[in-house]
């Protein structure tokens, strides 16, 4: 069970839980190695004993782990700990797409246009990796806080194979596509019904299809007619309008092929949002098919428990819709085998005894035009303004691109009826073969053995903590995943550890300093102590390497702290001169002053008596730049005189001394 303040894989420390799905749980953690904070999915425990949900949750982490792209919330590791199956993904701070529509109440056109893009390019991007996500929503697409688009939680993606892959819907039902609701196949194109609906969902504010239940949502996305979003916010563009119906039409055909299709279409509508930027005949024939009451009094027997467990009834109602679609194919096929075996019938004896009722003077006919070359899309665009319906088969080629028309079941210039089918036979590319796992050999021997399994090799560099200098550490496509041969495949080859960042310490106390180079994973050599002005006694004012510069492991920064500012010393050299007359006016040369010299700081330098000036002062390693010099003298008056009136005699009183006293400055000198 995981705990805060745990720590899984030996090295990432679970802060807090950030988030939870059907099956698993997010938390914000720590990586202690490389000092940064992750996102760590874990399992959910009810689901960790469960062979199959694990299964899930591991295919989900091969999937993901070799997708690398800036819309795309990238996979660092994989791991099993103690039970707990966990995977460690990029951390990005923001808001789900879900909540910001939630609280804009719909966004503007271009915004909205804007977000599809970057989902696109991240949802391309795994196609182009053979994954298909299957649960694009809202909920699934991050808007970090500098505005980047993010697509997340492949919480059902797995690698694709050359063939679609057929799941149990597991995505929000919302979101999901007419063929997974039945339990059918899912592949690119159900991606992009998702990001139609989530398109809709962004500018109108609402999703196309709601109910009180699971079921009744499904059958609404099966059988019911798509709203156009004019229909809820009259003023949206055509141009965006149109793009959301493609995207969601009923047949996978019919939708756009791919995800660089619909980009190509949006950067169109922004630039002239009122024009139809999809072709109409596109949007037509939507490939709506009605469920017979007795499958809908199916699914309702099915969902008397949904109360209960609404995930069950979801389950037992892709069966049955499979079951359903499935007759309905082959009433289909029945269809159209007898289509074509009376055209044959037609062309061998100049008549068709299958459809009596046609005839030259009430049916119209039309040449069959040239389409081997043509995209299979535009193809089947041409032969549409015909009015001839279209099957597409696919064949493995080595010579033709995929997606191209190779041949038809019609010749070119031939006539036949409007309505008729007309088959394409279209390239599906080189057969696919599985990536081999090169992790962990050396560059040589990885691309040897790729190469010599029909692989093209590319190299980029890479730090790897781990790895020894030279292996490789990544390698896209992913092992396990099913390529056509001579794809590329990029190796990422360790060069040595990587760099750590050097944070800035200036003006921090040393304790503080200390602190954020052990969390950078750094190491301080020792804290030297010195004379700064600028900085104050207590905060670094020096560190070995500036802040948000790069360094090896292992290096050692060396700080020093201030002391405050450097105290000077000053002597005093100066003679001190008699008193002036303007200072002791009574003064007479050669009498005794009293000569104290004081310092600011209050250090007596001087305390004589002196008669003769001027009297030198030397003094040196004072710590003040000045003091004073106080002058002390006495002075006699002339004394009062009187006569003895019996003799006459006269008789002098001499007078008290009087003391005077007077100060004077004196500046040292700066050592």
């Amino acid at each position: 069970m995981v705990k805060i303040g745990m720590i899984i894989g030996e090295r990432y420390e679970i802060l807090e839980r950030i988030g939870t799905g059907g099956m698993s749980d997010v938390y914000k953690a720590k990586c202690q190695k490389l000092n940064r904070m992750v996102a760590v999915k874990v399992l959910k425990q009810e689901f960790s004993e469960n062979e199959t949900f694990v299964s899930k949750f591991r295919v989900e982490a091969q999937a993901a782990a070799g997708l690398v792209h800036p819309n795309v919330v990238n996979v660092y590791d994989v791991g099993e700990e103690n039970g707990i199956y966990y995977i460690v993904m990029e951390l990005v701070e923001g808001i789900t797409l879900k909540k910001y529509i939630e609280k804009k109440n719909g966004l503007a056109f271009k915004e909205a246009v804007n977000i599809a893009i970057q989902v696109c390019l991240g949802m391309g991007a795994a196609h182009n990796n053979n994954i298909i996500h299957r649960d694009i929503k809202p909920q699934n697409i991050i808007i970090s806080k500098d505005g980047k688009v993010k697509v997340t939680d492949f919480g059902i993606a797995k690698a694709a194979t050359s063939d679609t892959i057929t799941t149990n819907v597991m995505g929000s039902v919302h979101y999901t596509s007419p063929e997974q609701a039945r339990g059918g196949f899912s592949n690119e194109k159900s991606d992009i019904y998702s990001l139609g609906i989530t398109l809709f969902e962004m500018i109108t504010g609402q999703v196309p299809f709601d109910g009180e239940n699971t079921v009744a949502i499904a059958i609404q996305h099966i059988q019911e007619d798509m709203p156009k979003p004019s229909s809820v916010c009259p003023d949206i563009p055509v141009s965006i309008e149109s793009i959301v119906m493609k995207c969601c039409q009923k047949s996978p055909e019919r939708r756009y092929q791919s995800a660089a299709e619909v980009v190509v279409d949006l950067k169109k509508a922004l630039q002239s949002p009122e024009e139809d930027v999809v072709a109409l005949s596109e949007l037509q024939a939507g490939g709506t098919r009605k469920i017979s009451q007795e499958e809908i009094n199916q699914i309702k027997q099915m969902t008397e428990t949904e109360e209960k467990d609404e995930g069950q009834d979801f389950e037992r109602l892709t069966t049955i819709l499979a079951i359903a679609g499935g007759v309905v194919i082959l009433l289909i096929l029945i269809f159209m085998a007898v289509q074509i075996l009376g055209k044959n019938a037609q062309r061998d004896q100049g008549q068709s005894e299958f459809n009596p009722i046609i005839s030259e003077e009430t049916t119209e006919y039309v040449k069959m035009k040239k389409v081997v070359g043509m995209s299979v899309e535009d193809a089947r665009n041409v032969l549409t303004e015909l009015e001839l319906i279209t099957i597409v088969d696919y064949v493995e080629s080595g010579v033709v691109e995929k997606g191209i028309v190779m041949s038809t079941d019609v010749e070119v210039g031939a006539e036949l009826p409007k309505g008729s089918t007309v088959t394409l036979t279209a390239s599906a590319g080189v057969g696919k073969i599985e990536v081999p796992s090169v992790l962990g050999n050396t560059y040589v021997q990885a691309s040897d053995q790729l190469v010599g399994q029909g692989f093209a090799v590319s190299r980029v560099d890479g730090y790897s903590n781990d790895v020894e200098v030279g292996c490789v550490i990544g390698q896209v496509p992913a092992a396990g995943s099913m390529v056509p041969s001579g794809t590329n495949i990029t190796l990422t080859v360790s060069i040595g550890k990587d760099k750590l960042m050097v944070p800035n310490v200036m003006g921090k106390t040393e304790a503080e300093a200390v602190a954020m180079m052990v969390e950078a994973g750094l190491e301080v050599s020792g804290v030297t102590y010195v004379y700064n002005a600028e900085y104050e006694a207590g905060k670094v004012c020096y560190q070995g390497y500036s802040g948000g510069s790069y360094v090896d492991y292992g290096t050692v920064i060396d700080i020093k702290v201030s002391k405050g500012a450097q105290p000077y010393t000053y002597k005093c050299n100066a003679y001190i001169e008699a008193p002036s007359v303007s200072e002791a006016p009574d003064y007479e040369a050669g009498t005794e002053v009293t000569v104290v010299l004081v310092t600011d700081d209050g250090q007596e330098l001087m305390n004589t008596k002196v008669t003769d000036f001027p009297k030198a002062a030397n003094y040196y390693g004072l710590k003040s730049s000045g003091g004073t010099v106080t002058m002390t003298y006495m002075v006699t008056g002339e004394g009062t005189s009187s006569i003895d009136p019996e003799t006459g005699k006269e008789t002098v009183t001499p007078a008290d001394p009087v003391e005077k006293t007077f100060t004077r400055r004196i500046e040292f000198v700066r050592e």
